[in-house]
């Protein structure tokens, strides 16, 4: 049987699943980022899958969503994304710390996944943490700097003021590039990685994650077993069961 707690770490809300039996056992652990304007408990689905494999599964609301959520209009919303992924990509080490104290997981053993904007923070804390030894980016990207500027490009061409100066334009961009991992792939370290993405992707762009993919496989020409890409021709933005099932078995293979 999974357990499913609802526990708050430092005030972020989270919830924590693992098998009745190893609740209270030092586990390897999964953390799993929810998607943009979307709540920890949409993906129980992959949590209880990865729990019945002994892993411990930890949820957290990010900042303005789920628990957390502070009635921001959804334009209001979009202009935090970035504010949202950087402050999620810091609040990784609180929950990670936080376990590690309580002596519930094996910090040799921690994978990271995230869907949409969660696979965009997953990709950005492969550049600051290298205790995440094996991680999925469903939907995600890497461009930090490219996919903000783009961004900023489309709110201009459809007349939609960016609230913020050019001082804070450029801070922004600097910060963005310093998680930014298609600027420094070196930080993989040729550490398990698995990307699924639609191909007919509307909101985060497929090409991107791809070549992405393509840019990096030289990285792991010694190891090509922890890279892994999957295509699907026919998906738009919402992961296939497939995308499901791969996930399960990419940390079951490498955590």
């Amino acid at each position: 049987m999974v357990i499913i707690e609802n526990k708050y770490i430092n005030k972020i809300p989270v919830l924590d699943l693992a098998r009745q039996e190893l609740r209270k056992a030092q586990l390897p652990v999964i953390i799993f980022v929810h998607g943009f304007t979307s709540a920890k408990e949409h993906n129980l689905h992959y949590a209880y899958l990865l729990a019945e494999k002994g892993f411990r599964v930890v949820l957290p609301d990010t900042l303005f969503h789920g628990e957390r959520a502070a009635g921001l209009s959804g334009n209001d919303l979009n202009f935090r994304l970035w504010d949202i992924v950087l402050h999620t990509i810091t609040e990784l080490k609180i929950i990670k710390e936080a376990y590690v104290d309580e002596k519930l997981i094996k910090p040799e053993r921690i994978g990271l996944v995230g869907t949409s904007m969660g696979g965009i923070v997953t990709l950005g804390a492969l550049t600051q943490y290298a205790w995440v030894k094996a991680a999925v980016s469903l939907m995600g990207m890497p461009y930090y700097e490219k996919f903000a500027q783009w961004q900023m490009d489309e709110l201009q061409k459809n007349n939609i003021e960016i609230p913020m100066n050019e001082e804070e334009v450029t801070d922004l961009l600097k910060t963005l590039r310093k998680r930014d991992l298609s600027l420094q792939p070196e930080k993989l370290g040729k550490r398990p990685l698995m990307f699924w993405h639609g191909k007919k992707d509307s909101v985060v762009p497929f090409s991107y994650t791809y070549h992405f993919y393509e840019s990096i496989q030289p990285l792991y020409n010694d190891a090509p077993e922890k890279l892994r890409f999957i295509t699907d021709d026919k998906a738009g933005h919402k992961v296939s069961n497939e995308g499901l099932l791969e996930t399960v078995k990419w940390f079951e293979t490498h955590l």
